[in-house]
């Protein structure tokens, strides 16, 4: 046992294989969140490990029960903001901690910020005055997106969550869903966190379906990673800013996983574990635009690759 508490790698595990390499990473750059994140998901999974990894996290949270403090690196300054919230649920759902009376302050939080038609803007105007990226918009009366409300509620609903701001938001999700005709891959990622979440399984599995048939036809996917060229960049997004079959289906039991067939998949997959780079993380793919953001944001990549390659069973 290490004089942290942390398990070390097994013993069987190679100096040079990817989570070793990642390993080495992680504590060269990450953040004390993604290192806890790393000890919890690849060095033992303990009590104690979750118990950390909420520690770590609670640095972040507001009065207010939202998150902030550039918990989402793109995102500077101190303010909640419902990006940082939805990531800080996610991390709370990974380590099974996404109950309680600090989801129960999370939903006051998403009450107050929320739009007229009841769901969440993907910035809110309290960001004016910090830095945040240049491809992030603030605006004194921001709508509502399924990018920033889909990903809340599904990883609310998937945790049981009961609260009155559901109610609204769940039928805004729909509704946006329902109705996309065109898109693009961030807001597809939005829309699968909604639908693998949801309680109604079959209506989920009916726009999963349409939804699939969209993403290929206006081909949203790299299906062919050595000719990622040939498929076209979403409007707005930086050169190199793919998405390939793994961005939507997270882990096999997500609805998107029947969007691609098993060579697809594993072309992907395989794709995945290529990207490792030398110092052993993962790249960040969408624009840079601040060296410290870019260095927050590569740890926290590299962990959800790692989960990813494991969730399919790639050899770690």
């Amino acid at each position: 046992m290490a004089e942290n508490g942390a398990s070390p790698l097994p013993s069987s595990t190679s100096a040079h294989s990817p989570l070793s390499r990642a390993e080495a990473f992680i504590w060269s750059t990450a953040r004390v969140l993604e290192q806890r994140r790393f000890e919890y998901h690849f060095l033992g999974g303990t009590r104690a490990a979750a118990d950390a990894v909420e520690t770590a996290l609670d640095a972040y949270r507001n009065a207010d029960g939202g998150y902030g403090h550039a918990l989402e690196p793109d995102l500077r300054g101190p303010v909640s903001q419902p990006l940082h919230t939805a990531h800080a649920l996610r991390v709370l759902d990974s380590i099974g901690r996404c109950s309680g009376q600090r989801v129960e302050r999370v939903c006051r939080y998403l009450t107050s910020v929320s739009t007229s038609e009841g769901a969440l803007p993907a910035v809110h105007p309290s960001q004016r005055g910090y830095p945040c990226a240049p491809f992030v918009p603030v605006v004194d009366d921001p709508p509502g997106e399924l990018l920033a409300t889909g990903p809340v509620v599904g990883v609310l609903h998937r945790n049981e969550v009961w609260h009155a701001w559901l109610f609204r938001a769940t039928d805004f999700c729909w509704s946006a869903i329902e109705s996309l005709t065109t898109s693009h891959p961030y807001e597809v990622e939005a829309a699968v966190a909604f639908l693998d979440g949801v309680p109604d399984r079959s209506r989920a599995r009916a726009a999963a379906d349409r939804l699939g048939r969209l993403v290929r036809e206006q081909r949203l996917a790299v299906l062919d990673p050595e000719h990622e060229d040939d498929f076209p960049l979403a409007p707005g997004y930086a050169p190199g800013e793919y998405h390939f079959p793994y961005d939507y289906a997270r882990a096999p039991e997500s609805l998107a996983r029947s969007w691609f067939t098993d060579e697809e998949m594993a072309r992907a997959l395989d794709h995945l574990r290529s990207e490792q780079q030398e110092d052993g993380g993962w790249p960040v793919r969408w624009r840079r635009w601040a060296p410290g953001a870019a260095l927050e944001a590569r740890p926290m990549v590299t962990v959800e690759a790692l989960r990813t390659l494991r969730a399919y069973g790639r050899e770690l």
